[in-house]
Parts: C-alpha cells; sequence; structure tokens
C-alpha cells in the first residue's frame, strides 16, 4: 500500500503523468516569454521563510532576481514579450531558492521542536 505522499508525488511528476509534463511545458512557456525564473515567483511578504531564505542568499543572486522581477513587470505595461533568441535561452525551473529555503524551514522548525522563541514574527506597520 502506497502513503499519501508518495501517491502525491506520483501524480506531480512530469516523467509519469502526461498532464503535469502539459502543466510543467505551459509554466515554462509563460515563465520564458517574460524571462522568469519558477522561484522568481515566491512573494517574501508572504511568507516570512522566504524573506529570510533570500535575506541568506547572495547579493548577486538577489539582484539578478530583482532584475528579472523588473524587466518581467516592464514587459508587461508593455504588453511585449522577450524576443525569440532570448526566451530560447532561459532557464525557468533552475532553482536558486530551494535549497536555501528548506533550510530556513528546517532550522525553523528545530527551534519550534525546541521550544526556542521565533526568529522572526510579522508585526503589522
Amino acid at each position: 500500500m502506497a502513503t499519501a505522499s508518495s501517491w502525491v508525488a506520483k501524480i506531480l511528476n512530469p516523467k509519469s503523468n502526461p498532464l503535469a509534463a502539459m502543466h510543467m511545458k505551459a509554466i515554462s512557456t509563460r515563465l520564458r516569454k517574460y524571462g522568469l525564473r519558477y522561484d522568481d515567483l515566491y512573494d517574501p511578504l508572504e511568507d516570512m521563510d522566504i524573506k529570510e531564505a533570500l535575506r541568506r542568499l547572495p547579493p548577486e543572486v538577489v539582484d539578478a532576481r530583482n532584475q528579472r522581477l523588473l524587466r518581467a513587470m516592464d514587459l508587461s505595461m508593455k504588453h511585449q514579450y522577450l524576443p525569440e533568441h532570448l526566451q530560447a535561452q532561459q532557464t525557468p525551473f533552475r532553482s536558486y531558492l530551494k535549497d536555501m529555503l528548506a533550510l530556513v524551514k528546517r532550522e525553523r522548525a528545530e527551534r519550534e521542536a525546541l521550544g526556542a522563541l521565533p526568529l522572526y514574527q510579522r508585526t503589522l506597520p
């Protein structure tokens, strides 16, 4: 009997599920049109772990992310897409945030398990 997590992983795996492959291709196409990566879609205002992971990344990586976001907003406002030759160079599923985000989540879970105070809390202005 398969566990629920292995069942979900099998459904979401584009190698074993043709619908997941089609979805991944559609997402890839949309991200390439604006020159974005999938990790650029994470919002640091929505999740404090993402904000902390971005803070820990090297400045060059964060600057590249900000530049991609600015370029995408500019293209969107102009109702344009990247030229075809630049779209071919894009790598939308090359992750730069996943490892650091996993580390931050593990640290937060460990602190909670030990009963320590959280490193960061959301406050209303």
